[in-house]
């Protein structure tokens, strides 16, 4: 049920971003409707609550990339327009985990998984990426269990 709440939120607010006339707002909501629409025409399929944040995650990450690589270059005013896209996409994924909730999580995951050294990072990340899809990097919680499994 959470996944058609989700849905409902985003649309919810397209329609507010319209009435606002915020248009750039709208832009960035209607980027994430589309590629909603995208992957249930292409698929086949009606998005569930994981996919919708795993696909919100992924536009976060894409951003993030072309922020950085604008930034590089000089272009700070399309780095600023990327950010700003972050910003509203982050609007709908849940709040982020803290440090002490990421150890713990990765600590638990560690145990559960039985991983005794580096070779078994992989067990691990299974384990850890749906409970923290939308609320923490991968990237960075690939660091965190490398250094964990690595110091055991």
């Amino acid at each position: 049920m959470a996944d058609a709440e989700l849905k409902q939120r985003i649309s919810a607010a397209m329609k507010a971003a319209m009435r606002a006339k915020d248009k750039q707002r709208l832009g960035v909501i209607r980027l994430i409707m589309a590629e909603f629409k995208r992957i249930e025409v292409d698929e086949r399929i009606d998005l569930d609550g994981a996919r919708i944040l795993a696909v919100l995650d992924k536009m976060v990450k894409q951003r993030r990339d072309s922020a950085r690589q604008y930034t590089e270059a000089g272009r700070d005013d399309l780095a600023a327009q990327e950010n700003f896209e972050i910003h509203v996409i982050q609007e709908f994924l849940p709040a982020a985990l803290n440090e002490t909730e990421l150890q713990a999580i990765i600590t638990e995951a560690i145990a559960a998984s039985g991983a005794a050294g580096p070779r078994d990072m992989g067990k691990v990340m299974a384990l850890i990426k749906p409970r923290v899809q939308g609320r923490a990097d991968m990237g960075a919680i690939s660091k965190l269990v490398k250094k964990s499994l690595t110091s055991d």
